[in-house]
């Protein structure tokens, strides 16, 4: 398992459950179109941009472009890396006809083309020597009274309020991003 500093962003469930057999790394999806409207998590990938770095890494079809395109417009440049895949004609194992397109996405590549790709874009691989330090878990979670007990939902919610997340997140994609986005001396310090 490769571990990658840069929070990498793919369209989908699948793409994601797919980079999670490869790498360890915080993956967030933009659910398709759906980031065109959602204002918190737009505002979530320019605050991840800013303390680890972005990959964006989309299907090579039209679509995978408009919202790799979406994402240059609305986080900083200087801060947003780009994987692309090539154009590998086929359909993924789930479904039963190839994209619109004809092209596999991110969940049909094979490992060692998406390795690549995050190679060439520059991901930054293993060796995070200055970035080293204890990561929040699930017990410290449960620890702070945010899941497992009464009321953890809404002191998550509360939370995720104080620091501008968005309010869907899951237990653990807060847990992701909260280890994107703080040391374990900085949660513990928090407020909740």
């Amino acid at each position: 398992m490769h571990k990658i500093r840069e929070v990498i962003i793919v369209e989908g469930r699948y793409d994601k459950n797919t980079l999670r057999q490869l790498v360890n790394a915080v993956i967030l999806e933009t659910s398709g179109f759906g980031i065109f409207n959602d204002r918190q998590k737009q505002k979530l990938l320019r605050t991840l941009a800013e303390s680890r770095g972005l990959i964006v890494l989309t299907d090579s079809d039209g679509a995978g472009f408009v919202i790799r395109n979406f994402i240059k417009g609305c986080v900083d440049p200087n801060l947003v890396k780009h994987a692309y895949i090539p154009d590998v004609y086929g359909k993924e194992r789930r479904k039963s006809a190839p994209s619109k397109e004809g092209k596999l996405g991110v969940e049909g590549m094979r490992p060692d083309v998406l390795l690549e790709a995050l190679r060439r874009a520059g991901a930054t691989f293993d060796g995070e020597s200055a970035e080293q330090r204890d990561q929040i878990t699930k017990a410290d979670l449960y620890a702070r009274g945010l899941s497992g007990g009464v009321g953890s939902a809404e002191k998550r919610k509360q939370l995720m309020q104080t620091l501008d997340l968005p309010q869907y997140l899951s237990s653990t994609a807060l847990l992701d991003v909260l280890n994107a986005l703080m040391s374990r001396e900085e949660f513990y310090r928090l407020d909740c």
